[in-house]
């Protein structure tokens, strides 16, 4: 115990150090949420959070500390990949190392790197210019984020700046203690009143900087000025490659990263592509499957691709099951230079009858998902045609079919019944509620997809105040109630999923705006065929579930209120469970491109913590405020009683006052029969110690009550002076005694 004292003692301002860096790096963390997965993060934050520990606490050689830090850090790995679903690890025990070593990369090298980097600052930022400029660097590489990209990191720039004077505070601690060793044990003695000045300091910045009003800049910098003029283009790349409008919220398009989902946009019409059809349908992209808690995944993507080209013939196992089918041909031209990672089409895709290669990317099919990948990061074609088979739902069959029926006879795949150990219990037991009334799997997905439209309000700027839950379902279903589709579509496969019915979530894009001129419209009367050109949009992006119904296959799902999926279905004058009535739709709804730090994103501190801080900080400040004024602030209130302002002389009878109450706290009474100079002449005798303040401050009372001069205002406040020896050799009197 003694030799870690002693290690915690002599490592006081490294460790110090280490933790001023820690914070520094969770900023970091914070910026990289929108790039990394979540497991990506969770192992990062994990990582230098137990190497920070490390370092301060275990007073090992640091060869020793690095060690156990690395080794920390492969558990880490190995754990997040397991809870995140990334790999499962299965048979002996050299297959389970085999496929932990599989799945180690890029993880282990981006935990390293942020582990190497906080221990090389902590050691070589150890002086105040070095810990100036590498905080300087972190606020100037934040601000240039900040501006050049749609990313809002002011608390990321205040928490930063609060741990660089933390930093400051402690370097100047340090050089206090090597410059004057007997200088600091005197230190040492007021520690409350030290650590009092620099708590204040430290509250008045988190106050200020996690309450600071949204607002725009009065000054702009001439990057933004220029791209948001007519002369300059707007256009930036983003994190997954595509071509992102420079804005300061998040805006509808297709997005590759779906980690997290939630957060707020606006709306962007810009054009995206035609669609030549004989037959109205949602444009299907790709699939995930993997449910995080925030977001989706899906870990296993690349594994079962095949390389195709025009006229192959696109084999799935979904298609086989599906049963009877109509043919479709789409007539795809894209009207932007955007890349994107799959071609789009309406479910089933069966045939690539022609595409436009201009360059050499490959076309990839994946047949567990119907999804055909663009593997080309350069150029995307501009015009295919593809054929689908858009399945024929025998609803009245299907309606009926019991549990056994639909899956009884075959082993589910566990992809697509994957909850996180984690989900909130309340939402499973909602799920079993709102369906209890139904017998079979597809009445069950009626009534849920019902619940959801008719009891939640549709919004692209749902209220994100109001949500605690870490799980974004749950936060949703209990405590947001609005959102866009993401919200509705994740709702409705996870609640599907916890009923034990297998559900995919799936994006894409809704069919767009037909193109027809005014004079056909009028002559059809606004009863349009289905048959012609559609323009889709960014703003037309969209998410949707599919749900697998056994040997009829997966059935799309439409669960966000006021869009409605176009279906085929044995009975024409029935109305698909995946089309709910359309009243007055919405504006489209969007696959929002998530960044961290735009306003609703749960981050940090919710709103509740954060005021509730602040007022415990402004009331501790009153507090402290008050103890430190209470010598004027006595006076104000004697001066309020006396109907005037204190003269010199009344303000040291006040402060004699004072410092007999300090004797009398001492028990060195005074006695009712004695005048002041008696008793002082009496403490004197008995505690000669005492004698040169008491007789410096019955002086100044003396001359305040009885001389006919006045007391100075100089004089009066050394009765503070006074008091301070008195007090002091009160102290030494006790330890003496003691």
């Amino acid at each position: 115990m003694k030799t870690w004292l002693s290690y915690v003692r002599s490592s006081l301002f490294y460790s110090l150090s280490v933790f001023w860096i820690w914070i520094i790096g969770m900023q970091w963390i914070s910026f990289m949420d929108f790039t990394w997965y979540e497991e990506t993060k969770s192992i990062v934050l994990l990582g230098i959070t137990f190497a920070a520990a490390v370092e301060m606490l275990l007073p090992f050689k640091r060869v020793y500390r690095l060690v156990l830090e690395c080794a920390a850090v492969l558990y880490i790995i190995h754990r997040e990949l397991v809870r995140y679903w990334v790999y499962m690890p299965s048979g002996a025990m050299a297959n389970r190392i085999q496929q932990y070593i599989e799945n180690l990369s890029p993880y282990i090298w981006i935990a390293l790197a942020a582990l190497i980097l906080m221990l090389l600052s902590a050691v070589l930022v150890s002086t105040k210019r070095r810990i100036l400029v590498f905080s300087g660097m972190n606020v100037i590489a934040f601000c240039i984020l900040d501006s050049f990209t749609v990313v809002d990191l002011w608390r990321e720039v205040a928490w930063t700046v609060f741990a660089a004077l933390g930093w400051l505070v402690s370097e100047h601690l340090r050089r206090f203690q090597s410059r004057v060793p007997t200088g600091w044990r005197g230190l040492r003695k007021y520690p409350l009143k030290i650590s009092i000045h620099a708590a204040v300091l430290f509250a008045v910045i988190f106050v200020v900087g996690v309450n600071m009003p949204t607002v725009s800049p009065l000054l702009t910098d001439p990057y933004t000025a220029w791209v948001e003029s007519s002369g300059g283009s707007s256009k930036t790349r983003d994190v997954s490659g595509e071509l992102a409008v420079v804005k300061k919220s998040s805006t509808s398009g297709y997005s590759r990263n779906d980690n997290h989902l939630g957060g707020t946009f606006d709306f962007d019409y810009s054009p995206v592509m035609t669609v030549k059809s004989d037959k109205r349908s949602y444009w299907r992209g790709e699939t995930r499957h993997v449910y995080s808690g925030s977001g989706w995944s899906d870990p296993g993507a690349g594994s079962g691709y095949k390389e195709v080209d025009a006229g192959s013939a696109l084999l799935s196992r979904d298609i086989a099951a599906a049963g009877e089918t109509e043919t479709m041909e789409q007539t795809v031209t894209m009207l932007n230079d955007n890349v994107y990672p799959v071609l789009f089409g309406a479910f089933h895709i069966t045939e690539i009858k022609q595409i436009d290669k201009a360059d050499s990317g490959r076309i990839l099919w994946e047949g567990s998902q119907s999804t055909l990948h663009w593997n080309s990061d350069s150029k995307y074609p501009k015009m295919y045609t593809i054929v689908s088979e858009l399945p024929i739902i025998p609803e009245d069959e299907i309606r009926g079919e019991t549990f056994k029926d639909l899956y009884g006879n075959e082993k589910l795949d566990e992809d697509y019944l994957q909850i996180p150990k984690d989900f909130p219990k309340r939402t499973r037991d909602l799920a079993e509620q709102v369906t209890s009334t139904a017998q079979t799997p597809y009445e069950k997905i009626g009534l849920l997809q019902n619940y959801l439209i008719n009891n939640f309000k549709y919004t692209n700027q749902p209220d994100l105040s109001k949500k605690n839950s870490g799980d974004f379902v749950d936060g949703f279903l209990f405590e947001v109630k609005e959102g866009y589709c993401d919200y509705f579509s994740t709702s409705m496969v996870m609640m599907a999923r916890s009923l034990h019915i297998p559900a995919r979530w799936v994006k894409g894009y809704v069919p767009g705006q037909q193109q027809m001129d005014s004079d056909t419209m009028q002559k059809l009367g606004g009863d349009l065929p289905d048959s012609g050109i559609y323009t889709v949009t960014n703003a037309d992006a969209h998410s949707w579930a599919e749900v697998y119904f056994g040997s009829y296959g997966w059935v799309p799902v439409e669960a966000t209120p006021g869009f409605n999926m176009p279906l085929l279905t044995h009975k024409t004058d029935s109305k698909p469970v995946t089309a709910p009535q359309e009243e007055k739709k919405p504006k489209p709804d969007v696959q929002k491109e998530e960044v961290v730090g735009t306003p609703g994103k749960n981050t940090g501190l919710s709103g509740t913590a954060v005021a509730g801080i602040s007022v415990l900080i402004i009331a501790l400040l009153a507090a402290y405020s008050a103890w430190l004024f209470r010598i004027p602030l006595r006076f104000h209130l004697v001066g309020v009683r006396k109907g005037q302002k204190l003269t010199a002389d009344q303000k040291v009878i006040v402060m004699t006052e004072r410092w007999i109450n300090i004797l009398k706290r001492k028990r060195i009474f005074r006695n009712s029969h004695e005048t002041l100079r008696e008793s002082v002449n009496r403490w004197n005798k008995e505690m000669p110690a005492l004698s040169p303040p008491l007789k410096q401050l019955l002086m100044l009372f003396e001359r305040a009550k009885y001389s006919p001069e006045s007391v100075s205002e100089e004089e009066w406040r050394s009765v503070n002076a006074y008091s301070r020896e008195l007090r002091t050799a009160l102290k030494e009197m006790e330890n003496t005694a003691a």
